[in-house]
């Protein structure tokens, strides 16, 4: 009885999963040969995956801290978010609820941008150049050398279930100016206005929500105060998809420090190309 070469069964398995050309192909060579044949059309034919860690080396040179600075203070430097450098390196995105408040004029307050690593901390001055308050963002333009700016994907190809990645400063600058990254599954793409339970409860906040919703992703990751603004990125890409925005508390908001709930909402990128469409070309 003549003697059939078979392919190991795990190989044959992955095998049967490459086009029925090429597996057609495989099956003109000699038997001796088909095993090796078949590893390296498997090799070219897969696509290659970044490693998350060599991602995250592009990643965080493009984050920043962000939050006031005043000369007569102490501390001078208030650190009270995260952001991501955009378009030419010399503009940052991050979450306009962060520059709600007025500058204090007296303490000659500034927005401002701090780089660096540990406690090597840089201070560069920012303005406020656009912002779309009902989505939570707002567009820096800051001073000094171009920072390495992170590139924008598509959000409306983000998947329910994909895992993605976020980078930033959860608390603050405490232990000196080094963000975390945390893994991030995309739990579910909801709207970002919740009715409330009765007429009684309804807010001129909540109108609009209503009257402007759009949708948001749920993370099931944990994420703080100092997390607004950090990029939620694609592990293989690296490109970022959203924008932390804010985190499911449950009870007071001092909550969001004691017991986290483990949700966190992330804003579209989406959004984010609509608002450096309004910054005029020769700012950019």
């Amino acid at each position: 009885m003549k003697k059939k070469s078979l392919l190991p069964p795990g190989l044959y398995r992955i095998c049967m999963m490459l086009p029925c050309r090429i597996r057609r192909w495989i099956g003109e060579f000699p038997c001796k040969a088909r095993t090796s044949w078949a590893l390296v059309m498997l090799v070219l034919c897969l696509p290659a995956r970044a490693d998350v860690a060599d991602t995250l080396l592009q990643i965080r040179p493009g984050v920043v801290g962000v939050g006031l600075f005043s000369p007569t203070a102490s501390p001078r430097a208030n650190l009270q978010g995260t952001g991501f450098a955009v378009l030419d390196g010399r503009h940052v995105v991050t979450c306009a609820h962060i520059f709600a408040k007025p500058l204090d004029a007296e303490k000659n307050e500034t927005h401002a941008v701090f780089i660096g690593r540990d406690r090597q901390m840089a201070v560069r001055r920012a303005e406020i150049v656009a912002t779309d308050r009902p989505r939570d963002l707002v567009l820096l333009k800051i001073d000094g050398d171009a920072l390495p700016a992170l590139r924008l994907g598509d959000s409306s190809q983000v998947r329910e279930g994909s895992q993605l990645y976020f980078t930033g400063y959860p608390i603050g600058s405490v232990l000196g100016l080094n963000p975390s990254t945390h893994r991030a599954g995309l739990a579910a793409v909801v709207p970002a206005f919740t009715p409330p339970p009765s007429a009684t409860q309804l807010t001129a906040r909540a109108l609009r929500q209503a009257r402007d919703s759009y949708e948001v992703f749920a993370l099931d990751a944990i994420a703080y105060p100092g997390n607004s603004g950090s990029p939620v990125w694609h592990p293989d890409t690296g490109e970022v998809l959203g924008v932390v925005n804010s985190v499911y508390v449950k009870g007071a908001k001092e909550a969001a420090l004691s017991n986290p709930s483990g949700i966190s909402y992330a804003i579209p990128v989406q959004y984010v190309h609509e608002l450096l469409e309004r910054v005029p070309k020769q700012e950019r």
